[in-house]
């Protein structure tokens, strides 16, 4: 896996990925945001990294997907390297006849085996998930 950074101006950077596709990022304060920064975008990969996993098992066991989304929380330390300390993500799914057992099997598989992004982050650092259940 290869990626190449683009400096666009103060502040403003793009990444590219082998195939072309791009992302842009920033550091800019939140007012003038414009693009996540790279701790929102490590939390948009461990999340994204765990829910196409949590897709698939969830429709290799025949239930019926309607949707799904996630709310992550990170945590960092006020000193640097500003460190995440803990991450949270709560991945709400939409179907009726997934139990929360179920949802939260599947989530453990996917976050704690299968997501090579959470496998990737520090150790000492404290991950946790949890899941909810909407029925159609």
């Amino acid at each position: 896996m290869k990626l190449t950074l683009k400096y666009h101006e103060d502040k403003v950077y793009e990444t590219i990925n082998e195939t072309g596709n791009s992302i842009k990022i920033d550091m800019k304060d939140p007012e003038d945001k414009e693009f996540q920064s790279p701790t929102q975008l490590l939390l948009s990969g461990v999340a994204a990294c765990a829910a196409v996993d949590i897709v698939s098992m969830i429709k290799k066991k025949r239930k019926e997907f309607i949707d799904l989304q996630a709310e992550i929380e990170g945590m960092r330390r006020d000193e640097h390297p500003r460190k995440f300390t803990d991450i949270h993500i709560k991945y709400i799914l939409t179907s009726p006849d997934t139990s929360k057992e179920e949802l939260e099997k599947v989530i453990d598989l996917a976050v704690e085996k299968y997501c090579s992004v959470a496998a990737s982050l520090d150790g000492g650092m404290k991950l946790t998930h949890s899941g909810e259940v909407k029925i159609a």
